[in-house]
């Protein structure tokens, strides 16, 4: 049985530009996985909230001002929160000595404005699977 990735698409801080998560929501949705989307401003608590009644696969923040710089925030949170295993991604413009630290601070990958729309549904697929099982072997 196929089980369709569960992602969360966010956006968190005060970066109100939504169009491109918008715009990568409705790909990953049309790509056959279930999408919780938020309207910006979202806190990091009530990501971690969402992202565990939920039960995502993966989150997706976008970022396309500095909002980025507290998703290392968002990662201890989760930790915090027991969602150690819940895959995160970040989309959006992050310089590379930022990009670092975002990996660094165990974000799965970071897409820059580019990106096919496939390739980052290619790649949340992947590491909706890896979060899945990850889930189930703890």
């Amino acid at each position: 049985m196929d089980i369709r990735p569960k992602v969360l698409v966010t956006k968190i801080g005060l970066d109100g530009h939504d169009r491109g998560s918008r715009i990568v929501a409705a790909h990953l949705r049309d790509a056959g996985m279930e999408v919780v989307y938020t309207p910006p401003w979202q806190e990091i608590a009530a990501v971690v909230k969402l992202a565990q009644e939920e039960d995502v696969d993966v989150i997706g923040v976008s970022s396309l001002a500095t909002d980025h710089l507290i998703v290392p925030r968002l990662m201890e949170a989760l930790r915090a929160a027991g969602l150690s295993e819940v895959g995160v991604i970040v989309g959006g413009i992050v310089p590379d000595d930022d990009e670092r630290a975002l990996l660094d601070a165990g974000v799965a990958r970071v897409f820059h404005p580019g990106t096919s729309l496939a390739d980052i549904a290619t790649y949340v697929r992947e590491l909706a699977a890896r979060s899945r099982a990850a889930k189930f072997a703890a």
